[in-house]
């Protein structure tokens, strides 16, 4: 489900900007560098997160440089497609470390699946034993990427 776009104007986009960018940047840096003062920087930042345009921070990790340097895109079919196998299924997916994304697709095919792992041995094993073991999955298909040509997180969107 969406929920209602929030209503942001240029400072909160040029906070979401910075913080896409360094989420650990500290509150007085990021008003000196959006042009305003710390009490105004840190009030919107505290709103944007309570709203939830902000839901969280972390460290973003480099995969190849931790052995994960093997993508596949799998095409999931789903015997099922009431909403308690979505339910289901989707509840399941989340608890499989290797897939990095999920996407409910309007298509042939029911779901798009991004799965990173360090080799094609462990892809492998990963679909056969996870993939396809997943509640209601009849059939899938894998497009292996040989490329990452661009791979950026949300911080180009506001």
């Amino acid at each position: 489900m969406q929920s209602e776009k929030l209503d942001l104007d240029g400072f909160d986009h040029k906070i979401l900007r910075v913080l896409a960018r360094n989420g650990r940047i500290s509150i007085t840096d990021l008003a000196r560098e959006i042009g305003l003062s710390k009490s105004p920087t840190q009030a919107r930042v505290r709103r944007l997160e309570g709203e939830g345009a902000i839901v969280g921070y972390r460290a973003m990790l480099d995969p190849i440089k931790l052995g994960f340097n093997h993508v596949a895109f799998v095409e999931v079919k789903l015997s099922d497609t009431k909403e308690k196998a979505l339910q289901a299924f989707n509840d399941a997916i989340s608890k499989v470390q290797e897939i990095e994304q999920a996407h409910m697709i309007a298509s042939n095919f029911d779901y798009l699946l991004k799965v990173r792992t360090s080799d094609m041995e462990a892809y492998r094993r990963v679909l056969g034993e996870k993939i396809s073991a997943l509640p209601y999955v009849s059939s899938t298909s894998t497009f292996v990427a040989m490329e990452a040509v661009k791979e950026i997180g949300l911080g180009n969107v506001t």
